[in-house]
């Protein structure tokens, strides 16, 4: 039995966590929770940004990428897997992590939805004022 050889990285984004495994020698297909990432992630905006450490490093279409996704909405699925992909680029080699440090892609966004407090309607939107 011959297991194929892969480079695994974790990403987090709002309350989405994605897990990503990339397959050297590959063609560039990118697999999200078993569905091509096209039908997945339909705007441009958010392949983009899954694509975007292979554009960083100059490694476009080298590696075949799978990933399991849960949690949260699109753009914090396409959030966290741009930063799986980066981290499993590092683990595959050390040589990426200052372009992909200097793109921006190593660093976890840590902005998430505020709660709501009491009093208000939202998290900061207070009731109208009312005079008389």
């Amino acid at each position: 039995m011959v297991t194929q050889h892969y480079f695994y990285g974790v990403g987090r984004r709002k309350t989405a966590v994605a897990q990503v495994r990339i397959f050297p020698n590959g063609n560039g297909t990118v697999i999200v929770n078993g569905k091509p990432m096209a039908d997945v992630l339909p705007r441009d905006l958010y392949q983009h940004a899954v694509v975007s450490p292979f554009l960083a490093t100059d490694t476009m279409g080298k590696y075949n990428v799978t990933v399991r996704v849960e949690g949260g909405g699109l753009t914090g699925w396409s959030g966290a897997i741009s930063m799986g992909v980066a981290r499993a680029l590092v683990e595959a080699n050390e040589g990426f992590r200052a372009p992909l440090r200097r793109h921006g892609l190593l660093t976890r966004d840590a902005r998430a939805k505020e709660r709501k407090k009491y009093g208000l309607k939202r998290a900061r939107k207070a009731p109208q004022y009312t005079k008389r």
